[in-house]
């Protein structure tokens, strides 16, 4: 019998589970085991159904030993992130405002995975709405990073991201509306896959963005996220944005054998519109070498500037996500953390006008990106800038409304996108590189990314409870670490007006949140009040 700390991958547990080696109710009981141990130094979990998993690995051992194995995720325990709906198990979004939601039904994902045979460990942290940011105004505490718990996750799917790199759970669910599942997938050192949109049901997973909501895998390998997404695909009409497609087999697509595949390098995206620390720049290079190995071709390409794909992404994602909580917004404004207002209630400046820019204009990069990958199979980038910083004082609502982000361009692109670890800082903490391709071409990019894998020698290393313990954390920082900037008197009062318009009534604290953040909104929307033919494509067309 394997020794079961020894067993981290989806794959090595369902070798030992379909050749009887290992027992499911054994795998669980080590896992929650674990869970326990590291739970209070990383907060991952909201809610963990020990009861519930012991009860389905039973029932999975029953019918194993019955001769019905159901497949490679039969008896494999995972982690949900906190906005996927599972029936009589409480699902907040890590929000007081959904801090006694017991849903009555299973959302589509979870639906998938138990028909598979999977076994539910717990609810994940997240941030709130699978938004905002890291807070420590919540009735949950933010989760914590297991390779140095001073330091942030990413995020939304914070959770997720810490429990599949401390092993805590051998495969997670996120969601990924500007990155949020390759974010913490590349802060914690994990796998994270975006896979193309519409792949996956989002049916029963709480909203963020329409337009842009992806459920996604996190696991410790290529081959994991492989399993799980086999596992999840398929057409659902309860959701409005489901595909119905065929469906490849992803663990066949992953041979290493990438010779002469077109590789295009997005290198301005890290060098030119916001670049990346010297490490991760470094990285990189050494990352794009190993690829070059490998057989593949590689060649520069230019796309936009990143600044473009993130305007059109906030104008749609924050319009949405402001009209899902705007009757909250109304009545119970202050039940939100800052981090989540901060980053949502400057949506209030968005007209009409604005969103419907966006749309059109999202409609001309979808037709440029399609032509980027008639040449090239894939793109590579970092999946951050960074390895992940302090989490105390940390305020990344600011830098929402300020910055680009390097992972929100293949949001807007639709397709495949998955973060991959690529190393680690001088300090020990991950890196991360993206390989993003064209819509259903989920195959490729895994592909790639598991040669690249294969090739390296990073999965060989993780984090151990006794460094994370040995980390001495800061006291609790003050909930405004870094006030929002003061603007002029002109946008303040186009503010107020807005504000009252939309029938809100806010606090100084809150509108002081929408001040710092009005005039990048503003110049977002602006920028997109580009001139185009009437006859230009448009985008959100209906049609059956």
């Amino acid at each position: 019998m394997p020794d079961i700390d020894d067993i981290v991958t989806i794959t090595e547990a369902a070798e030992a589970i379909s050749s009887r080696e290992l027992s499911v109710v054994e795998l669980t009981e080590s896992l929650l085991n674990r869970i326990e141990d590291w739970q209070s130094t990383l907060n991952a979990f909201i809610t963990v159904t020990a009861d519930h998993a012991l009860d389905q690995a039973q029932a999975a051992d029953a019918e194993i030993s019955a001769g019905n194995y159901r497949g490679p995720l039969h008896g494999i325990p995972f982690g949900l992130k906190d906005i996927y709906e599972t029936a009589q198990i409480l699902t907040t979004a890590h929000s007081k405002i959904l801090e006694a939601n017991v849903p009555d039904e299973d959302c589509a994902p979870a639906d998938c995975l138990y028909k598979s045979g999977a076994i539910l460990l717990g609810k994940l942290s997240t941030h709130e709405f699978a938004h905002g940011g890291p807070a420590f105004d919540l009735p949950w505490p933010p989760a914590r990073n297991p390779w140095n718990p001073a330091h942030f996750t990413g995020g939304s799917s914070s959770g997720s991201g810490a429990a599949v790199a401390a092993g805590l759970v051998l495969g997670a669910m996120g969601s990924d509306t500007g990155g949020s599942v390759r974010n913490p997938a590349s802060l914690c050192g994990t796998v994270g896959l975006k896979p193309t949109y519409g792949l996956i049901s989002r049916h029963g997973v709480i909203p963020n963005s329409y337009t842009f909501d992806t459920c996604g895998p996190l696991t410790w390998t290529v081959k994991d996220s492989a399993l799980m997404l086999q596992a999840l695909v398929g057409h659902d009409p309860r959701d409005a944005g489901s595909v119905n497609c065929a469906v490849p087999d992803y663990s066949a697509a992953l041979n290493d054998d990438i010779q002469g595949l077109h590789v295009g390098v997005v290198r301005h995206f890290w060098e030119e519109d916001l670049p990346a620390n010297d490490e991760v720049k470094a990285a990189m290079e050494t990352a794009l070498t190993v690829l070059e190995d490998l057989g593949a071709v590689q060649e520069e390409v230019r796309l936009r500037p990143m600044q473009d794909y993130c305007d059109v992404k906030i104008v749609i994602a924050e319009s949405e996500l402001f009209a899902l909580h705007h009757q909250d917004f109304m009545t119970r404004p202050g039940d939100f953390c800052a981090e989540f207002l901060g980053r949502s209630l400057p949506a209030v400046l968005f007209s009409g006008s604005d969103y419907v820019h966006a749309q059109r204009e999202r409609r001309f990069m979808l037709n440029e990106m399609k032509k980027v990958f008639e040449y090239f199979d894939v793109l590579v980038t970092p999946s951050q800038y960074g390895p992940a910083p302090l989490l105390n004082g940390l305020n990344t609502a600011s830098s929402f409304w300020k910055n680009p982000t390097i992972a929100t361009p293949f949001n807007v692109a639709a397709g495949p996108s998955i973060s991959v670890c690529m190393g680690f800082s001088e300090s020990g903490l991950p890196l991360g590189l993206q390989i993003s391709g064209s819509p259903f071409d989920d195959a490729r990019v895994m592909q790639v990314a598991h040669a690249y894998e294969q090739a390296t020698p990073w999965r060989d290393t993780r984090p151990t409870l006794e460094a994370a313990q040995s980390v001495e954390i800061q006291a609790v920082p003050p909930i405004l670490a870094q006030p929002p900037e003061p603007c002029d008197r002109k946008i303040a009062d186009e503010v107020r007006k807005m504000v009252s318009l939309h029938g809100l009534s806010l606090s100084e604290e809150h509108l002081a949140l929408i001040d710092g953040a009005a005039p990048f909104a503003k110049s977002r929307a602006e920028r997109l009040r580009s001139k185009r033919p009437y006859g230009a494509d448009l985008s959100s067309t209906f049609r059956f």
